[in-house]
């Protein structure tokens, strides 16, 4: 789900390497990529992200590549230190602020609880919805505008006082506070008289947020929702006690409602979490909570945390990736079977896309965004990102999953390689026939990507400036829409299977912040566009709203605002010590962290059995 709903930026640090010279580094790790697929006995290059392509024959990419669907080392065992490899801080702790896919997936299964959750399970089990704090999954009333919940009894906090109805009322009228910017905006989107909520400073509540005593808590919604039960999964949908709430400051020291707390927190060094005494695992059917702690290592490069997993020695045996395994370091993992065998590259059903500023010159002109499209070399977007065995060239903006059959359309029909004939044509109509100067802002690990998009926006004359940024701040300086640069990478993953989770988010322009602006990068504003998006919500045939998120996918595309590049796999790597890890697939491919642990605590850093 994630962000799931912004994906979460790659997490590796790339060298500052000459385009000529990084161009020929990716070149000789995509072929010894596909030396190693052959000698894995694969045809060609990986499976798409919709599961299509060449995998086996059941659609799945083939898993001489990766392990897909299954889970790695066994049953854990109780106790031990689990420890995290990473180059980056998180983006937000905050319930009301974390939405990307990465932070949500590891703070809702390890830190606080949600009104409710997703199985932990891999494949497409992991979809399914299970109640968390909630007895059940909601009951919906007068045509789905409101919902109620039911909190199961005997919940507290890791100080082992009680978490209430009003607790979760809190967080999410505090997730409208001006200085708590960049979280989910569902609550804003459909609460019955949000707009122009500012939170719960003066003591100022939402009327459509009820709770009639402290179990229970009623949404009222402004228009029939009848998928409200996914949105209480988001980490807005967590508890926040009020005399607990430091406001900004909230982010570094969540109160624990789920089975670890905070230890230590050392910005950009290290993240310690122990055990919540006051967690009771029977209110609990998802989170298994295995090690006795859990380590965040931060700050490390990216091909380091590659090279350490891959030796997997000493303490490094009981540790996994935070970010994506890197291009580079492929051929080190396929080409040993014992190292493959520690392999994770589930599908992250995210489209990562060049996104650009629609409001502001030259962007402004439709012919211009159109020039790029055409101009984008997708294929060398992609094997900078890892290759055809780690992902798929994007021909649509929502993944294949959100679409009839499985598989994305190619509305556009430019080239993967672009064409930059039409490219040169079209600027020439813009009055651009010599091009232009512009910046791109990608994370510091997207790097090789925007020096693929530097070179082949130059060859129609567009002269490409790359802007790195480092990962945990990469949404908050994109989100500041006064100086944030021409272009982005970024990407979008649903929060579940359907289109009213994707393309509202990313194009309409009645929820464009000045500051945490959040998924509509492009600043895209069309009223055609959005009164559109008004007529499929109040759709009450499920397959025809479908089916009109489709063909408005096609629509906005021929607009221009955003360029669709990549859907890649979620390649990470763990330690030979680890059991139970699996990707999932509703946290866009990233290791549930409800379930994992060591095969052998005691041979890990602070292990020694289980508590």
């Amino acid at each position: 789900m994630a962000r799931r709903t912004r994906r979460t930026p790659h997490t590796g640090r790339t060298r500052h390497a000459r385009p000529s010279l990084r161009a020929r580094a990716t070149a000789q790790a995509a072929a010894a990529l596909a030396l190693a697929l052959a000698a894995a006995g694969c045809s060609g290059g990986g499976g798409k992200a919709d599961g299509s392509g060449s995998g086996g024959a059941d659609g799945r990419p083939n898993p001489a590549t990766a392990n897909v669907g299954t889970v790695i080392g066994g049953t854990p065992q109780r106790g031990g230190t689990l420890t995290v490899l990473s180059n980056q801080d998180f983006t937000h702790l905050d319930p009301a602020r974390n939405w990307v896919v990465g932070d949500m997936d590891f703070a809702t299964r390890l830190l606080y609880r949600t009104l409710v959750t997703y199985k932990s399970a891999p494949g497409a089990a992991g979809g399914e919805l299970v109640p968390d704090l909630a007895e059940d999954l909601g009951t919906p009333s007068d045509g789905a505008r409101t919902w109620t919940f039911k909190l199961k009894p005997g919940l507290t906090y890791e100080d082992g006082s009680p978490i209430t109805a009003q607790d979760v009322k809190y967080n999410v009228e505090r997730s409208f506070s001006p200085d708590l910017p960049g979280g989910p905006d569902y609550p804003a989107r459909y609460l019955a008289g949000a707009e122009g909520y500012r939170g719960p400073a003066g003591g100022q509540g939402l009327d459509s947020i009820r709770t009639p005593d402290d179990r229970t808590i009623v949404f009222v919604l402004r228009k029939p929702f009848a998928e409200f039960p996914y949105a209480t999964v988001l980490p807005t949908f967590a508890p926040v006690p009020k005399a607990q709430d430091k406001g900004p400051q909230y982010d570094s020291r969540p109160f624990s409602s789920g089975p670890y707390k905070i230890e230590t927190y050392d910005r950009d060094k290290q993240l310690v979490l122990v055990r919540n005494p006051h967690w009771d695992p029977r209110t609990d059917q998802v989170r298994k909570a295995y090690p006795d702690k859990v380590v965040v290592t931060m700050g490390l490069r990216a091909n380091q945390v590659d090279d350490r997993l891959v030796a997997s020695s000493g303490a490094d045996a009981s540790a996994v990736s935070w970010g994506k395994l890197r291009p580079e370091s492929t051929p080190k993992v396929l080409t040993r079977p014992e190292v493959k065998a520690r392999l994770l590259a589930e599908s992250s059903n995210c489209t990562d896309m060049v996104q650009m500023h629609t409001g502001r010159a030259p962007f402004d002109d439709v012919r211009v965004r159109r020039a790029v499209q055409y101009a984008l070399d997708r294929e060398a977007m992609l094997t900078a990102a890892g290759g055809p065995a780690l992902g798929d060239v994007a021909t649509a903006l929502m993944p294949g999953p959100l679409f009839d059959g499985g598989k994305q359309p190619d509305t556009l029909g430019i080239p993967a390689t672009g064409d930059v004939a039409k490219a040169k044509e079209l600027l020439r109509e813009a009055g651009k026939p010599d091009g232009f100067t512009t910046t791109i802002t990608v994370p510091n690990g997207d790097k090789g990507v925007a020096e693929a998009v530097q070179q082949s926006l130059g060859r129609a004359g567009i002269k490409v400036t790359i802007d790195t940024v480092d990962p945990s701040a990469f949404y908050d300086t994109i989100g500041d829409t006064g100086s944030r640069s021409d272009l982005v990478y970024t990407g979008w993953c649903p929060d579940y299977p359907s289109g009213s989770t994707f393309l509202p988010f990313m194009f309409d322009g009645r929820y464009i912040k000045e500051k945490g602006n959040s998924g509509n990068h492009s600043l895209f504003r069309d009223r055609a566009t959005m009164d559109r998006m008004d007529e499929i919500a109040a759709m009450t045939d499920a397959r025809a709203a479908n089916t009109a998120w489709q063909e408005l996918d096609g629509r906005i595309l021929a607009q221009a605002p955003v360029m669709p590049a990549v859907i890649e796999r979620m390649p990470l790597l763990v330690g030979t010590n680890i059991a139970g890890a699996f990707g999932h697939t509703s946290f866009g491919g990233q290791i549930d962290y409800a379930t994992v642990g060591l095969k052998e605590p005691s041979n890990s850093p602070g292990g020694g059995g289980g508590s």
